[in-house]
């Protein structure tokens, strides 16, 4: 098990550092992809891992999308952080499902089938809102906040378009149908032993687990998380400081509450959900 282990945190390394090479992750979003992945692996084994690849691949190569994009430049305006991932955001998204992977290899069967389904859950989650932003950004139509449907700056928190929660939706199905697929390729069972989940709980606990995290993620976007506003530059911000340098303004939601304790709490959620859906 030992061994095992030390293979899995070296080639989860190994991929962290191709993702700072890509300029994906920041040297500290690649030392926390490192040990998510590691736990991910060594843990839960080669299923849940490439899930994971999955996620990643797909979210890193999103971000590319429509860079020159008018749109999406000035969406990005918004946002707290650039491009680069770092360790909070890659904790925020991946944070979740690896406790659920390692809580499946500590406890083993039958508790494994289960953190399956909250691993599948809170996955799905961090793809459906990854997409919906990447995608949602480049949508001709408005953002409407989700509490009250006013109209708002394309990348403002809780704003949703058609096409980005289509996206989001997409995004979570995808990973729960890949779990299935996987599910159905004996050498990759997730443990010896283990029993192995029905696989259409496991795509529901994508696609219910993605889709309401995303949701709960859009909702604490649009009231408590912190939203601030440029008086020089005239436009909302998710951080304190502009990127123009100048001292932003708090407008709306608590100081503490940033974009990543929301991915985080979207996750939980997502858990939640997939860990429901294949208990009933």
């Amino acid at each position: 098990m030992t061994y095992d282990l030390v293979i899995a945190y070296l080639v989860a390394g190994a991929i962290g550092f191709a993702g700072y090479r890509a300029r994906a992750l920041t040297w500290d979003g690649a030392l926390a992809a490192g040990l998510i992945g590691g736990t991910v692996f060594g843990f839960g084994g080669w299923i849940p891992a490439i899930l994971l690849v999955v996620f990643f691949g797909s979210s890193s190569a999103l971000s590319f999308v429509g860079r020159r994009n008018v749109r999406k430049q000035r969406a990005e305006e918004t946002f707290d952080k650039g491009g680069k991932r770092d360790a909070a955001q890659v904790l925020a998204n991946g944070g979740v499902p690896a406790i659920a992977a390692l809580l499946a290899g500590v406890l083993g069967a039958p508790a494994a089938s289960l953190m399956f389904g909250a691993f599948v859950g809170a996955l799905a989650e961090a793809t459906a809102d990854t997409w919906a932003t990447e995608i949602g950004v480049l949508s001709s139509t408005q953002p409407r906040l989700v509490t009250t449907g006013k109209q708002v700056e394309a990348g403002t928190s809780g704003g949703l378009t058609a096409l980005g929660s289509g996206a989001g939706v997409l995004g979570a199905a995808i990973i729960g149908a890949v779990a299935v697929c996987l599910l159905l390729v004996p050498q990759l069972h997730l443990r010896a032993g283990d029993s192995v989940p029905a696989a259409w709980p496991i795509f529901l606990a994508g696609l219910v687990g993605g889709t309401a995290g995303m949701l709960a993620d859009s909702l604490l976007g649009a009231t408590l998380q912190a939203s601030y506003f440029c008086p020089q530059c005239n436009k909302p911000t998710e951080s304190r400081i502009h990127r123009c340098g100048t001292s932003t303004r708090l407008v709306r939601g608590l100081t503490w509450i940033t974009n990543d304790v929301v991915n985080l709490t979207g996750t939980l959620v997502g858990a939640l959900a997939g860990l429901v859906v294949v208990t009933l």
